[in-house]
């Protein structure tokens, strides 16, 4: 079948069901953050920290120590999240709007300030505590699903651009969270296991080139992968990004969602999982922060508020900096459609970091709960304020009747590979 035929199949493009489930799972996200916040702080904190920590699984590596529902989220479910990040990032490098060097730029340095400056504010503010450096990349992630989710709620006011925007630098800053996690957070490596997950991936990369099209056999290998980077000393969810690249995909221009493509196919299949189950259910198990015994000594103690500050101030910053001076210099063009004050609301929007922090804030001080629940804090402080900054600058911003009919050639844009 040609490509033209493909695109007037009625087949749901990648694209279109990435934004539309990620901006479902958005709000999903959100509900569970607020219901995870109310149970902790109820009655039911007892029941709540019991379930989460009660052993439910033999000691699969010696450094985790026995299994938990939590490590089972963190380490086991969030290597299936981490495997659609991957699927997201070769897809579109290979087929989609990342597939050329003059569509990366843009989002590429937005991403590398948007998680530069956060790491600078950060380290600013603790600059007298050593012992907090570890934490700097903390604020440097951005949520794609809860800021997707804002938009959604914003509909028509949030121009097209603006999301295809926000989603193509969320992948990037995506690529930059996973090299920190894989790079920096890993303090002893087994070499063993780490040449056994090489050789595993050698594997899939082999059958990749032998043309073996089977996803039974590369998930297969993917839950080998997953248990060797787990023994390895890397974090486990690394797997999942590994394996994603070794999955097959079938260029299709002008129609980007080949159903005979293997990563088309498994990237439908995960992306409803991810975005309303894995996501909130790890949104629910590790947004609880109890304010028991918490004053305002510990809200307002030097971890948190660097996160907040690098999440609310640095993101904005960073982003918005990057992307007036490519287009002043004429390095990039600017989002058709969109107003400055709305480019401005949509880099305050990357400033709600939640999954990807909570995440890297767990890593980062690992064994010390009173570190790990100040940085909740910071990445909840700061990720709801640039939720609700950046939903109320996109809600009221003027809307430009020109800018306007230039985002309608956007959304032509848009529907041609949808």
């Amino acid at each position: 079948m040609s490509s033209e035929k493909l695109a007037r199949s009625g087949s749901i493009s990648a694209l279109r069901n990435f934004l539309r489930s990620e901006a479902s799972g958005g709000i999903l996200l959100m509900v569970a953050a607020a219901l995870a916040m109310i149970v902790a702080n109820s009655p039911l904190y007892d029941m709540y920290h019991h379930f989460l920590h009660e052993i439910k699984g033999p000691v699969i590596s010696e450094k985790l120590g026995p299994m938990t529902p939590h490590l089972w989220i963190n380490d086991g479910l969030m290597a299936i999240f981490f495997m659609l990040v991957g699927l997201e990032i070769k897809r579109e490098f290979v087929d989609g709007r990342l597939n050329s060097w003059d569509r990366r730029r843009l989002p590429v340095l937005a991403a590398a300030a948007g998680m530069v400056v956060p790491a600078l504010i950060y380290l600013a503010v603790v600059r007298d505590m050593p012992a907090l450096y570890n934490g700097w990349a903390i604020p440097a992630a951005t949520d794609i699903a809860f800021a997707i989710g804002v938009l959604a709620l914003l509909g028509p006011r949030a121009p097209t651009s603006l999301k295809l925007f926000l989603v193509t630098v969320a992948i990037v800053d995506d690529m930059g969270a996973v090299a920190i996690i894989a790079l920096v957070y890993t303090a002893e490596i087994n070499g063993a296991a780490l040449l056994a997950s090489a050789v595993i991936l050698g594997i899939m990369y082999t059958l990749n080139k032998a043309n073996v099209r089977s996803l039974l056999v590369y998930l297969f290998f993917a839950v080998l992968l997953w248990f060797a980077v787990l023994m390895s000393g890397v974090h486990a969810t690394i797997a999942g990004v590994l394996a994603a690249m070794a999955i097959p995909i079938i260029v299709t221009p002008g129609a980007p969602d080949s159903q005979v493509s293997p990563l088309h196919r498994l990237e439908h299949a995960i992306a409803p999982w991810s975005a309303f189950f894995i996501v909130p259910l790890f949104g629910f198990a590790n947004a609880g922060v109890s304010l028991d015994g918490i004053g305002l000594e510990h809200i307002f103690a030097p971890l948190p508020i660097g996160i907040a500050l690098g999440l609310f101030l640095g993101k904005q910053v960073g982003i918005f900096a990057a992307v007036w001076i490519a287009v002043k210099t004429g390095f990039a063009e600017r989002m058709g459609g969109a107003s400055w004050l709305q480019v401005y609301g949509v880099s305050m929007l990357c400033g709600i970091g939640f999954t990807m922090s909570l995440f890297i804030g767990a890593l980062a001080f690992p064994g010390n709960m009173l570190l790990i629940e100040e940085a909740k804090i910071g990445v909840l402080g700061g990720s709801f304020l640039s939720a609700i900054v950046g939903y109320c600058i996109l809600r009221f911003a003027p809307q430009n009747t020109h800018l306007a009919a230039l985002d309608e050639k956007e959304e032509q844009e848009l529907k041609a590979v949808l």
